[in-house]
């Protein structure tokens, strides 16, 4: 892989040339300053500022082709009609669907997404075609059908040795879709599972009010409170959602050290709430990240939107315009995330994997006294980053993405399949 010079480049507020060398940042310095290998690619980076990649800490990728089949209705009938068209879900469907949405992520500036849907291989092969980091999950989603837990266990299995394939370039996890889709008994079994074999484990926790109501009934406790006796929580766990929590439960998460992802806009959207705890969370020790959702919840892939929505709702509940600072937010979506996956990512550093936004700062969103992070966040769109590089690449470069025309047409082949 040849070698990437980033030539007077702002970081910090300050020019800087970057060194790429292989997937990794090889060297940091003032223009000029840096010993290049030879057969350098030299990139003037002159009005531009570099930033790390966005990381989608939860999405359904393959969901990328679903938007609006479930408008202006309630969660629990939003899930319904989406098992329905999830009924006709082939591999190929998958395939371009995931390359749609892989393709909405480069474009918007996400480089690492932690998905959590059908057919792995797919979404795998998807990735790596558009360059993307992916962390992708085996799901466990049995529906309380005791031969479906078997078929699943053996699928699982036969999954994880695929994926030892994957190095550097993918993370595979185990999802455990939610509690009151999969049987304590295929709970406890993904739980060992995925420890045994060193992997996450990603889960939708306490997501709607009726999901903690319908616990409390059953198992006398909430979500949280229920995973944690099975002893399900710790801090290789990626709990999606999080949002009707108890004092109880975020002492347990932050006790823990649970990920927490606040998806924002789909919580907005299906209106399953918007008080998300962020800085009980935080303060209890919790490691808390951002993510989208699917497109069909959410509608878009946008972590710069989600961002913003998040600081924007965060202050407006509580009446507290310090309430999810800049920094936070900045770290929430990039080394927050990083550390959840176990990636050497989320930060611009000698050392680090050279997951790297170049964003235009010549335009009015930047032209103000206020600080980069601020015009980023709340002044511009996704549209103002230029170029996108992921594990040393380059996969976006002036807004263009290769192979972008027919990556649309074929998908919108597959269309009329659901």
């Amino acid at each position: 892989m040849k070698s990437i010079l980033l030539n007077n480049v702002t970081l910090g507020g300050e020019f800087s040339d970057i060194l790429i060398a292989d997937d990794r940042i090889a060297g940091i310095g003032k223009p000029g300053s840096l010993e290049l290998p030879e057969d350098t690619e030299v990139v003037e980076c002159s009005g531009k500022t570099a930033v790390p990649g966005f990381i989608n800490m939860h999405t359904h990728a393959g969901m990328a082709m679903m938007r609006g089949v479930g408008e202006d209705i309630s969660f629990h009938a939003w899930l319904d009609r989406i098992w329905e068209v999830e009924k006709n879900l082939s591999e190929e469907y998958v395939y371009h669907a995931t390359k749609v949405a892989c393709l909405e992520m480069v474009k918007t500036g996400t480089t690492t997404f932690n998905d959590q849907y059908w057919y792995m291989p797919m979404a795998y092969k998807a990735a790596m075609e558009l360059g993307v980091r992916p962390a992708l999950s085996y799901v466990v989603l049995d529906r309380n059908d005791p031969d479906e837990s078997e078929r699943q266990k053996e699928q699982c299995l036969e999954i994880y040795e695929w994926a030892k394939q994957w190095g550097n370039e993918a993370v595979m996890l185990i999802s455990i879709h939610a509690i009151y889709s999969v049987r304590e008994e295929m709970i406890l079994w993904a739980t060992e599972f995925a420890r045994s074999h060193g992997l996450r484990i990603h889960v939708h926790v306490s997501e709607t009010q009726k999901e903690v109501e319908d616990c409390l009934a059953q198992h006398g406790v909430s979500p949280v409170e229920y995973l944690d006796g099975l002893g399900v929580l710790g801090p290789d766990v990626i709990a999606a959602h999080t949002l009707w929590l108890s004092d109880k439960d975020i002492e347990i998460l932050g006790k823990r050290g649970v990920t927490c992802v606040h998806n924002i806009n789909s919580n907005l959207k299906l209106a399953s709430g918007y008080k998300f705890r962020y800085n009980e969370l935080r303060d209890a020790g919790a490691n808390v990240c951002l993510g989208t959702d699917g497109c069909a919840s959410s509608n878009n892939l946008d972590m710069l939107e989600t961002m913003k929505t998040s600081a924007m709702i965060q202050k407006a509940w509580r009446n507290d315009p310090s309430a999810m600072p800049l920094d936070e937010i900045m770290a929430m979506a990039t080394s927050n995330a990083a550390n959840a996956l176990g990636i050497d990512a989320g930060r611009i550093e000698v050392g680090a994997l050279a997951d790297i936004l170049l964003v235009d700062t010549d335009s009015y969103h930047f032209l103000s006294p206020g600080s980069f992070e601020a015009n980023l966040v709340y002044s511009a769109h996704s549209d103002s980053i230029d170029s996108v590089i992921c594990g040393g690449r380059f996969v976006m470069r002036n807004r263009v993405v290769p192979g972008e025309k027919e990556i649309l047409a074929e998908a919108k082949k597959f269309l009329n399949r659901i």
